[in-house]
Parts: structure tokens; C-alpha cells; sequence
């Protein structure tokens, strides 16, 4: 339930950037149905085979060309909206479909009104999933419902007054957020064709002739601290979901109520690496390879790191991302052997257990950590307000392979407003 939370949270911008309406009513809003063909990559050894991917989106969206507020004209009115679609993954039979619902953001890409970035975080229901004994051979979505996300780039190459007809190209992820393994996940390449079908009520003339505010370039500090409670699981013999509890803190600067950028610290625990050595497992027993854990199971379940933080602000919501350096984090070490052990340990030999190797993936993953996600504040911050609280909803990765996922509740306090030379 509470990872449903979770991803429910991330649908909260779409709402709010409805609720902002009363200031740009005439901004135009867009209905864009399209569709996509590509290639699902294979998940596993052993992978079904499958024929071309199929995909069905329609979105809906609101050009932010008539918002006056600051983050839209710094971000050159880009669009926001939500997407709705059924994907065909090329095997009914193992894959099934995939029905996903993404609020999602596009922005002009290389200065021009031709080319856009479109990127999207949302969730999607499966109707099938590994199961060991009907569909073995799937091992890329073992849960009902997952993360999704996508990053496409589309060219417009022809405009009529009513219709603006795109092509692009982009990679799709579907994955469960490490809430239950197996998650190998989906990953595919796609192309698309698109329709951005303008509404006729729309009244471009008006927006025209509207005049933009002009705002003066703006920096101001601000410190920050949250707490986090995350699920995940920690290897396939131990399947149940456990908590991930987290405190951090960061301080950096806002620059024009539109873009942060700070450095920060987070303290983890995680109550599966303290479960397993109270539980005294096999390789915490003695003589085996991570006994000395037992000497203090709190210290050895806990993550510290260093982290460097982006954000862009869309008034009350954030697009937030962090990269992390760990400098602790022993369990994971212990987490890895077994992991890896699942797909090194040969199937038809039963009483033998091949631990995963130490190589250099595993020394990047556990050195190196990422977060992804959104967040929705109290006031907006085109107020640039004192003090703010927010609630998030995030994605936690060990070098872009998830590790968590997370709700959390943070407290901003923001300081020396100054004003910079330049518009």
C-alpha cells in the first residue's frame, strides 16, 4: 500500500499545474495521440522471443506559452501534461500488455520550436509477470504495478493551423523499484509518430499580443533536511518487503526561483541488513566471510554518504535529482555476493553455491548512488517563501540499478534573497 502511495504521489503535478489555470487561461491546451514501434531488449537468459513492441499514447497537455509565472518563462514555455498508453511488448503470451499513466514535461531542444525533449515519470500495471512454474522465462517484472519512465526526442516536420505532426525517438524503462525480485525490468528503443492536435478553442492572437513579465535575475541561499521511509527487498530467499529510513540535509543556492543546485549528506538504515545479522545467516555465522558484522549490526546496516543535488522548480513541484558518493556502506558487499550468487550458481547442481564476484561493477554500484523523483511543496516557489515543507516521492538507484523506493517529508528554509545585474 505504501509504495502505491508512492508512485500515486508522482500524478500530484499534473493537478497542480491544472489548479495554476486562473493566471494563463489562454495558454493552449493540446491533445496528442501517437503511436510507437520498437524493440523490448531482452531481460534475462532465456528471454521470450518476441516480434516488434507496439505502443498506443494519447496525451494531454498544456502549452505554458501564455504563463506568466517566472519557471515558465525560464524554462521557455515548455509543456506539461499527462500521457496515458497500452503497450504491446511483442508476446502476449509471457509479456502481456502494459498499461501506463505518466505526468510528463517537454522542452525545446537546441534552441528551436522544431525539436523538443520529452521526458516522463509515472507507473504501469502489467497483466503478466514472472511466475515460476506459467511464465519462468519472464523475469523482468515480478509485481502487478512498477515505475515507469521515458526520454524522447521529436522533430516536427510538419505544421497545418490546427495539427503540428511529430516523429521521435527514445528509450521506455518499466521496473518495480526493487519492491520484489526478480526485477530485471523492461528496456526498450522506440520510434514514434505523433499528432499535437491543437484546441480550436484556443486564441492565439490573444496569446500574441499578451506581454510577458520581466523578471530580474534573483540568487538566494537556502538549507534543507528530510526523512525518508523506503521499501525493498534484499535477495530472492528473502522476498518480503522491509524499511529503508533516511535523514538528510543539504544547503546550496536558488537561482531564479526556477533552478537549485547544493551539496548535502544522508544517513540509511536498512532493516533488512540489520535482520539478516541478528537472524545470524550464513554468511554472517562463524567462519564465514562477514562474522565481524555481528559485533555490531546498527553500524554495519547503515549507509553514509555525500551527495550533489539538482532540482528544477515548477512553482509547487520539483524535478528532483541527486548523485551520491557512499563512503559507507559494508552490507552491500554481503548483499552483492548473495545477488549475484543467484545467477552464477549453475541450476541443475543443488547443494553447490557460487557467492558473486567482487569485480569493478559491483565497487562502481556501491560507490555510487542516485536519486530520482518529484516533489510537491506547500507554497510555491514563485514566492520565493522563508520557510517550506514538501512531500516527495522518489527512486533510489545504486549506480542507475534501484535499490528503493522512497516517500519522504522535508523542511526548506531559504535566505539572503539578492538581485543580480541583468534581466
Amino acid at each position: 500500500m505504501k509504495n502505491r502511495l508512492t508512485i500515486f504521489l508522482l500524478f500530484v503535478p499534473f493537478f497542480s499545474f491544472a489548479q495554476t489555470a486562473q493566471d494563463w487561461k489562454k495558454s493552449a491546451l493540446t491533445f496528442t495521440p501517437e503511436i510507437l514501434f520498437g524493440k523490448t531488449m531482452e531481460a534475462n537468459d532465456g528471454f521470450p522471443d518476441t516480434k516488434l513492441q507496439k505502443q498506443v499514447i494519447l496525451s494531454f497537455g498544456r502549452n505554458h506559452t501564455n504563463n506568466p509565472q517566472q519557471w515558465a518563462q525560464r524554462l521557455k514555455m515548455p509543456k506539461t501534461g499527462l500521457s496515458i498508453g497500452v503497450t504491446d511488448f511483442g508476446n502476449l503470451d509471457s509479456l502481456g500488455l502494459g498499461f501506463t499513466a505518466m505526468p510528463f514535461i517537454e522542452f525545446k531542444a537546441f534552441g528551436s520550436d522544431r525539436w523538443k525533449i520529452l521526458t516522463g515519470m509515472g507507473a504501469s500495471y502489467f497483466t503478466k509477470k514472472f511466475d515460476a512454474e506459467t511464465n519462468p522465462k519472464n523475469q523482468a517484472v515480478t509485481t502487478d504495478i512498477t515505475w515507469a519512465f521515458r526520454l524522447y526526442l521529436n522533430y516536427q516536420f510538419l505544421s497545418t493551423k490546427n495539427i503540428d505532426w511529430r516523429t521521435g525517438i527514445g528509450y521506455s524503462h518499466h521496473s518495480n523499484g526493487h519492491t520484489r525480485l526478480l526485477n530485471q525490468g523492461y528496456n526498450s528503443f522506440l520510434v514514434s509518430l505523433s499528432a499535437d492536435i491543437k484546441n480550436p478553442l484556443n486564441r492565439p492572437e490573444k496569446a500574441q499580443s499578451a506581454t510577458s513579465p520581466e523578471y530580474k535575475k534573483t540568487v538566494y541561499n537556502y538549507f534543507a533536511v528530510r526523512a525518508g521511509l523506503g521499501r525493498n527487498v534484499f535477495a530472492l530467499a528473502f522476498n518480503d518487503k522491509k524499511s529503508v529510513y533516511t535523514i538528510a540535509g543539504e544547503y546550496g543556492k536558488v537561482y531564479n526561483n526556477t533552478f537549485k543546485v547544493g551539496i548535502g549528506f544522508y544517513y540509511r538504515f536498512y532493516q533488512h541488513y540489520y535482520d539478516y545479522i541478528e537472524g545470524n545467516e550464513s554468511l554472517v555465522q562463524p567462519g564465514r566471510e562477514f562474522d565481524y558484522f555481528r559485533s555490531n549490526p546498527w553500524y554495519y546496516s547503515t549507509n553514509l554518504g555525500l551527495s550533489l543535488h539538482g532540482e528544477i522548480f515548477l512553482n509547487h513541484v520539483g524535478i528532483d535529482l541527486q548523485l551520491g558518493i557512499n563512503f559507507h556502506k559494508p552490507a552491500y558487499k554481503m548483499e552483492w555476493r548473495i545477488n549475484e550468487g543467484w545467477d552464477n550458481t549453475p541450476r541443475e547442481i543443488s547443494d553447490t553455491w557460487v557467492l558473486g564476484t567482487l569485480d569493478g561493477t559491483y565497487k562502481k554500484k556501491n560507490r555510487i548512488s542516485s536519486r530520482l523523483g518529484l516533489k510537491y511543496y506547500l507554497i510555491g516557489m514563485e514566492k520565493a517563501p522563508k520557510n517550506n515543507f514538501y512531500l516527495g516521492a522518489n527512486l533510489n538507484a545504486n549506480l542507475g540499478q534501484a535499490d528503493f523506493t522512497e516517500l519522504s517529508f522535508g523542511y526548506v528554509h531559504n535566505f539572503n534573497l539578492k538581485t543580480r545585474a541583468g534581466q
